[in-house]
């Protein structure tokens, strides 16, 4: 088994706390930002308009995680509804920062009048990159429970604060989505600019986190069955999958090249 040991608090300063989750977040959304406006501004586009997006996007995602986590527990806080907002002692959904930021992006560029899918598809790879990276923060934190395991890579969480302490070795599934999420990554950047028309690779980026984290589901704790043995997470991945793919067959199917065009 793997043990961990690690504070899941960096630094402390009064009242004031930093936890390796907070940081690898920050990190996330640092470099999706840089990668972003490299990739955009290597396209031909303006950079600028990912630094102008960029707030609206994270503020869309911080409020999109709280807000599929709430409906998600939603018995606890229909209860405490003070703990809505208490975002600091954590409970956030990743599929709710993606669809949040997301439906930002998408409400942004229709108020600045430019089209997104083109932009999208070179987010996409800065997306499941930060995704990947935040999910270190996670591993060291000991967050996200899953189910026991006597496999050799089995981990075990020995610090007290950790939210893992005391438990069985579990399945380390927040490694196994960081590798999933990095296999995502080598794909999107594999496929960039020979996919079309524009916005096919990041519904391609949808439809392969969809698949991979409805499988990986299996093995968490954290999330209350909705339906069918189904979790959320599941089927909120079901539901994207479903939207994504019938998207890409819509756009293939109506897409006419231009002149100079394969």
């Amino acid at each position: 088994m793997i043990s961990i040991g690690i504070d899941p608090l960096l630094l402390t300063l009064g009242p004031f706390s930093i936890s390796w989750h907070s940081l690898f977040i920050v990190v996330a959304i640092v470099v999706a930002v840089w990668l972003s406006a490299y990739l955009v501004a290597k396209a031909g586009l303006s950079a600028d308009i990912i630094y102008s997006l960029a707030p609206w996007a994270v503020l869309g995602g911080i409020i999109g995680t709280r807000l599929v986590h709430v409906i998600d527990y939603w018995g606890f806080y229909s209860a405490n509804p003070a703990a809505i907002f208490a975002v600091w002692q954590g409970g956030m959904a990743i599929w709710g920062a993606i669809l949040g930021g997301t439906l930002a992006g998408f409400i942004f560029a229709r108020i600045k009048g430019f089209a997104l899918a083109g932009y999208a598809d070179l987010i996409g790879p800065g997306l499941i990159l930060a995704q990947a990276i935040g999910r270190i923060g996670d591993i060291i934190n000991g967050e996200h429970i899953s189910t026991a395991t006597g496999l050799p890579w089995g981990v075990v969480y020995t610090h007290p604060d950790s939210p893992g302490y005391g438990l069985p070795p579990t399945h380390p599934a927040v490694a196994y989505e960081l590798l999933i999420n990095l296999f995502i990554f080598g794909v999107l950047w594999k496929l960039r600019g020979r996919l079309q028309p524009d916005g096919s690779l990041f519904l391609f980026y949808l439809i392969l986190y969809s698949v991979g984290r409805f499988f990986l589901s299996f093995l968490r704790l954290d999330s209350n069955t909705v339906f069918l043995s189904l979790n959320q997470p599941q089927w909120i991945g079901v539901l994207v999958l479903v939207v994504a793919v019938s998207l890409l067959v819509i756009k293939k199917v109506s897409y006419r090249p231009r002149a100079g065009e394969a």
